[in-house]
């Protein structure tokens, strides 16, 4: 019988206060109150603080002196090197995933789209950054290899402070979704490899101000979202 290893308060800490951050409980830019987390996670400041320190080194809050601790805000620029290298490395992992993912992903992954339509009819971009999460880990899983896995979710991890809104594509992006099911279906490494990198690409596009027609939009890329 595996033993139970004890987690410390600072490792629980770390670990609630990064859910929170994943369950969208702070918009980025938004600022960490030290006092308020100590209260809600029943803890006291040590093990919030080295928490903090942690989150600090894997770039997702920074503590700004006589200010306070705060989420990254994601510039445009690192968004678009991030999604530039995505795309490749996604394309790669659907292309070993074809051959590689089961039956029962391949059922999670139809009944996460199953929601996903739900989701976008409601326009409800918090559900759906959640879900497509669950959806891309799927592919990573099945990918077979595990330092591109581990690349992967380094991505997604820098990715969560993005503050972007994707209502006029997300129609677009649920099809691509869409597609790339039924690509691991049809056990088409080529079609599931160029689905995955024209997902990648719609982003590009959004993030570049434009949108598949290459039409400029006229709302903002990146606004700021709503403040905890």
């Amino acid at each position: 019988m595996a033993k139970l290893v004890p987690v410390s308060l600072s490792e629980r800490a770390y670990l609630k206060i990064k859910k929170m951050i994943s369950d969208y409980r702070y918009s980025p830019g938004s600022r960490l109150n030290v006092e308020q987390l100590t209260r809600d996670l029943g803890t006291s400041r040590t093990p919030i603080w080295e928490a903090v320190r942690r989150l600090e080194q894997e770039g997702l809050v920074k503590n700004i002196p006589n200010r306070g601790v705060f989420l990254v805000e994601l510039t445009r620029e690192a968004a678009l090197e991030l999604y530039s290298v995505r795309e490749v490395l996604e394309g790669m992992a659907a292309r070993l995933a074809v051959q590689r993912i089961s039956d029962k992903a391949l059922e999670k992954m139809e009944r996460l789209v199953r929601e996903q339509e739900k989701i976008v009819a409601e326009e409800d971009l918090v559900a759906y950054s959640k879900s497509d999460f669950e959806f891309h880990a799927c592919i990573y899983a099945a990918c077979g290899n595990a330092i591109l896995r581990e690349m992967l979710e380094s991505i997604k991890e820098k990715l969560r402070p993005i503050d972007m809104r994707v209502t006029p594509i997300l129609t677009g992006l649920f099809n691509d979704h869409q597609m790339i099911v039924r690509a691991l279906h049809q056990r088409d490494a080529l079609l599931a490899e160029s689905a995955f990198r024209a997902h990648n690409q719609r982003f590009l596009n959004h993030l570049h101000g434009e949108d598949l027609d290459g039409r400029i939009r006229r709302t903002n890329t990146l606004p700021k979202g709503r403040r905890s």
